[in-house]
């Protein structure tokens, strides 16, 4: 095994429990070679443990473990098994989720998602890429799936010098994939649909949200129609919108499949839906996409979250709930309190906080690694002035 050397500064992070060590921090490459595992030791050749190194990021390490040992097969073999212990313990009423969260599950650098019978593997770094057959064999002989689908399309791959594909690694993987998700009948677009088919980390809110569903709801940036569909089951009547032509399609398709009647879907932008609005709801939902993907976009970020909250609030009445979200891991979520806040003052509503939520649970988060917390979800009633 090739040996890393790393200045002080990056054994003190990886001592503080979080895995990246990055290439300003490396004293000695040695022979290491991109995608490879290696040793990774301190100032004084003492070693930390064993990372991915990268030889094109930023991020040039990423620690698999804490001890000496090979990248194999029965490596993998015991990663993936505790993931999928994990999820067998915190999922129920689906039959899709996230089965490896990558820093979370302790493989950095890996996502797989399941839906149903068939898996979508995403592989983000060189090391992780470089052991795709591996996992591949672990993934098959561990669950048996119907198909395996390579969905490496992330922007993310180029900062690792990894071409973007989408590869059938085994089985077949069909157009539209059927799931089952807390009572509800729903299609996913593994090929071409949003992350690897359909947003599973909303999934315990679409929940949260049905609870408090009532009378006319408003759900903003519907994609394949998630928080629609739950709250209609409660509500009177739902509009989602949405500016993705082949999202609305499934969108409809899974109304149709639950014999969901009351929802009203819209082809549109959501700004410019809400800037000619001029319609009262007792629910309106925000999930928008992430508006601040680097800390250089938190500005305008925070301006697009106040805005898109300023005239949500301006249509709900005292009783009203207002479901806002953020996947922007940079917008922490007292950022997002304070933004609301100040929207709600200049909307001359007072409101309060019914529920904070983050993601679902087989979207774990550690805690010494603040990356892997990044979606926010707050559940807020307006009250009477």
């Amino acid at each position: 095994m090739n040996l890393v050397k790393v200045n002080r500064k990056a054994a003190d992070r990886a001592a503080s429990g979080h895995p990246w060590l990055f290439s300003s921090d490396i004293v000695d490459r040695g022979e290491a070679q991109p995608g490879e595992a290696v040793g990774v030791a301190d100032p004084k050749g003492r070693i930390i443990g064993v990372a991915h190194y990268s030889s094109t990021s930023q991020i040039a390490l990423r620690l698999l473990t804490n001890n000496r040992e090979p990248i194999d097969r029965p490596f993998f073999m015991r990663r993936l098994t505790q993931a999928l212990a994990h999820r067998e313990r915190i999922v129920t009423n689906s039959n899709a989720y996230r089965l490896v969260f990558s820093e979370a599950d302790l493989l950095p650098g890996l996502i797989v998602d399941r839906y149903g019978p068939y898996l979508v593997m995403q592989t983000l770094s060189q090391g992780m890429d470089r052991a795709r057959d591996v996992i591949t064999h672990c993934l098959n002989e561990l669950l048996h799936p119907a198909g395996i689908l390579a969905r490496n399309d992330a922007s993310v791959r180029k900062l690792e010098g990894l071409a973007a594909e989408t590869l059938v690694l085994s089985g077949e993987i069909p157009e539209r994939v059927a799931i089952e998700m807390n009572g509800l009948k729903l299609e996913a677009d593994l090929l071409h649909g949003q992350k690897t088919g359909i947003y599973l980390d909303q999934r315990e809110n679409y929940i949260a949200a049905e609870r408090h569903a009532h009378g006319r709801v408003l759900d903003c940036f519907s994609s394949t129609g998630g928080f629609a569909l739950h709250t209609a089951r409660k509500a009177e009547s739902v509009e989602a919108v949405e500016s993705s032509v082949p999202a609305l399609a499934i969108a409809e398709s899974n109304a149709r499949a639950n014999a969901l009647t009351n929802i009203q879907f819209r082809k549109a932008d959501v700004f410019e839906f809400l800037a000619g609005l001029d319609r009262r709801y007792s629910m309106i939902i925000l999930d928008p996409p992430a508006f601040a993907r680097s800390r250089k976009m938190l500005d305008d970020a925070a301006r697009g979250y106040k805005e898109i909250n300023l005239r949500a609030l301006r249509m709900l009445d005292p009783g009203g709930i207002l479901v806002t979200c953020s996947c922007s891991h940079h917008m922490s979520e007292a950022m997002m309190f304070q933004i609301v806040a100040e929207a709600a003052l200049d909307a001359g509503k007072t409101i309060r906080v019914l529920e904070r939520r983050t993601q679902a649970s087989d979207h774990p988060i550690l805690l010494t690694v603040p990356e892997t917390l990044y979606l926010k979800c707050l559940i807020l009633e307006v009250l009477a002035a």
